[in-house]
């Protein structure tokens, strides 16, 4: 993406920092509200029983990274290649400035991985695949969340608010899991057309008309990749339904450590589900504080765990999620990257 698309993103996303700092106030409001209700001193004790179990979590957790960089480089199509070093690499830097300042960076978190690459590959071409596998990712995180939700209505007695946010996210996910189909299998140029429409109507033309072209080769590419390198389909689904499984294992080792009652998969299985839940719907809260602890933390009441348990589960997420966070931004600093820098990079 160019150099003028990516500063009027910076221009865009610098409007939203006033809600980021709003947010993140909340999230921190509600974070204290949450620690205070478990006990401070039960989630410290807790932590303690964790101890030197926490490398085995961040061991755990790098299989993430690892398996959507490898789908990521699957996704690049001959004659380009990205080596796995460099995916991974990009992915923790970029994953770092969504996770820490998701407001300001939202608009250029996944387009900055593209940018990390682009001395291994083309601009565009790095951007295409990161949003195939993104979409491989979006389907794999829906038909998680359906089995998840499925098992919690199926397995416990939930109460009533907590029953009716689950049946919504299930009817959510059976809406989305055809309409994704349809998009795919008719090609749906809707990018572009949303583009194509919003200038028809004077609607910031001057951003549009230099969008539009980039949108339409970004489309081709993604429909291109469908139409010829279907035989790849299966090994990057698999490789993104193994990051939901690893953080199945993730809690589940985590809920061993940290819990006087031994877990099972099965509501390691569900805790993870609502997890993803609450990171697709609070992307814009930084590191989820405060919805994180309430929900899991209710959740896992309900799994038959003290509350006190998830929200230490949710604490101990972002202890892992501030260890990668500064990986990414160390990575940044190494390279001689700035967030300036990253957003005025142009293509070439």
């Amino acid at each position: 993406m160019p150099n003028d698309v990516l500063t009027e993103n910076q221009s865009r996303s610098r409007r939203f920092a006033p809600l980021g700092i709003i947010f993140g106030l909340l999230g921190l409001l509600l974070f204290a509200y949450f620690v205070s209700r478990a006990g401070v001193g039960e989630i410290v004790a807790r932590i303690q029983r964790l101890g030197a179990g926490f490398i085995l979590i961040l061991a755990i957790s790098s299989i993430r990274y690892i398996v959507r960089s490898l789908a990521w480089t699957r996704c690049i199509e001959p004659p380009h290649r990205l080596p796995f070093r460099s995916a991974v690499a990009a992915r923790l830097m970029g994953d770092a400035l969504g996770n820490i300042i998701p407001f300001i960076s939202v608009a250029v978190s996944e387009p900055s991985k593209a940018i990390f690459v682009k001395d291994r590959v083309p601009m565009m071409v790095g951007l295409s695949a990161l949003a195939i596998e993104n979409i491989f990712y979006a389907l794999s995180v829906t038909l998680f969340i359906f089995a998840g939700t499925a098992t919690l209505l199926l397995t416990f007695s939930l109460p009533k608010g907590l029953r009716y946010a689950s049946i919504g996210a299930l009817v959510t996910t059976l809406l989305i899991l055809p309409l994704a189909y349809l998009v795919i299998r008719r090609q749906a140029k809707f990018l572009s057309g949303a583009l194509g429409y919003l200038g028809d109507r004077g609607v910031a033309r001057k951003f549009v008309d230099k969008l539009k072209p980039r949108a339409e080769s970004l489309e081709n590419r993604v429909y291109g990749f469908y139409a010829n390198s279907q035989q790849s389909f299966i090994s990057i689904f698999a490789l993104d339904m193994c990051f939901h499984l690893a953080g199945v294992l993730e809690i589940f080792v985590t809920l061993w450590f940290i819990s006087p009652v031994a877990p099972t998969l099965t509501q390691a299985f569900i805790l993870e589900s609502v997890n993803r839940i609450i990171n697709v719907a609070f992307k814009f809260i930084p590191l989820r504080a405060g919805v994180d602890e309430g929900g899991t933390g209710s959740v896992s009441k309900v799994l038959g765990f003290a509350k006190d348990v998830g929200v230490t589960l949710a604490i101990v997420r972002k202890g892992r999620d501030i260890f990668w966070a500064a990986i990414g931004l160390l990575l940044i600093w190494k390279k001689g990257h700035g967030l300036t820098r990253i957003i005025h990079t142009p293509e070439h």
